[in-house]
């Protein structure tokens, strides 16, 4: 009687354990908690990096009037008139290297703005698609600022 106690158990645990192996990875406990990390190729939108990187100084709408602006030697530039002062065309090229290696020009405004290249590459774990990816985003999304 033992033997065939055993046996009834085991073939009933066996559906429950194909159950659980099948179906638990799709329920939603499994899902929140993937869900909780971005994928490993996750690169931030452009306003997510301006928000976290350039809105202290240059202020959400990008004029120049973020919160630490005041305490700066020279006051931020207003990144909303770049293609205004640009002859009226975004200069993508410039923004990416100022992003990128960072300029001394008087445009550009004080050199007490980071050089974002190598912040990225910590970010970004030195992949360099991802730091090429993160100056992209953000690049648009100065260029959507723009004002007309």
């Amino acid at each position: 009687m033992g033997d065939t106690m055993k046996r009834q158990f085991r073939l009933v645990d066996l559906p429950l354990f194909v159950f659980l192996i099948v179906f638990l990875p799709g329920s939603s406990l499994f899902a929140k908690a993937q869900d909780s990390q971005p994928p490993a190729t996750y690169t931030p939108p452009g306003k997510q990096l301006y928000r976290n990187h350039c809105a202290s100084c240059h202020g959400l709408d990008g004029k120049g009037s973020g919160p630490v602006s005041h305490s700066l030697r020279k006051p931020p530039p207003d990144l909303t008139s770049l293609s205004k002062r640009h002859g009226g065309k975004f200069p993508g090229d410039y923004v990416t290297e100022v992003l990128r290696f960072g300029l001394n020009y008087s445009s550009h405004g004080s050199s007490e703005m980071p050089v974002w290249g190598p912040i990225f590459q910590d970010e970004e774990h030195y992949n360099e698609g991802g730091v090429r990816q993160r100056i992209r985003n953000l690049c648009e999304y100065l260029e959507s600022l723009q004002q007309e």
